[in-house]
């Protein structure tokens, strides 16, 4: 992420919360500069366009939610990795941490992702040319979570890690979505249980 100057700041706030709550084609410069206290001039010094603002509010977006995820994931299973025993080598405590990023995206969801995944509702408003810098975003995004659900199926011992966290991004981008439109209820928690069953028969 740029260095912001407060105003950046403001205004990088301001369209984080525009852009998830109405969309963001329904949200212009001009209502976020209003929100940041700022003129549409110093929204253009700071970001330059729209695009690369959008692209600017998903990047921050994804860097909460790594440290959101991954910070988790280390403070709830520590108990299980401080036993003496190399999480690496016990299956029960890497299946434990891969079950903790359901976990996470319950908690998260409730916290900020009321309207489902924010990735994915910005992908279905920008344009398909993949030169918007918001896509690039969005897709480097996913493939970080499907690289760390990866290591956390090897880290369990579970062969085909790669199928095996495939699988587990399908549970948990579909709980995401699920979320957010209330069908089915507990998405979060059904997708957890399934997850379970799929790392007991890998």
């Amino acid at each position: 992420m740029r260095e912001l100057t407060p105003a950046g700041r403001r205004i990088l706030d301001a369209a984080s919360t525009l852009f998830y709550d109405q969309g963001i084609h329904a949200v212009g410069v001009d209502a976020v500069a209003r929100a940041a206290g700022v003129t549409k001039k110093t929204l253009y010094d700071c970001f330059g366009s729209k695009d690369v603002l959008v692209a600017c509010y998903l990047q921050a977006r994804d860097e909460r939610w790594r440290e959101w995820l991954t910070s988790y994931v280390d403070q709830h299973t520590a108990a299980a990795a401080g036993t003496g025993r190399r999480a690496s080598a016990d299956r029960k405590a890497g299946a434990d941490r891969v079950l903790a990023t359901f976990d996470a995206l319950e908690q998260w969801a409730r916290r900020e992702n009321v309207r489902g995944c924010a990735f994915v509702n910005a992908l279905a408003e920008l344009p398909e040319d993949a030169g918007h810098p918001g896509r690039a975003v969005i897709l480097e995004q996913k493939r970080w979570l499907l690289g760390y659900l990866t290591d956390l199926v090897k880290d369990a011992g579970i062969r085909r890690p790669g199928s095996v966290a495939a699988g587990l991004l399908v549970l948990h981008e579909g709980a995401s979505i699920s979320y957010g439109t209330g069908l089915p209820t507990r998405a979060v928690a059904q997708a957890r249980r399934l997850a379970a069953l799929a790392l007991e028969n890998a």
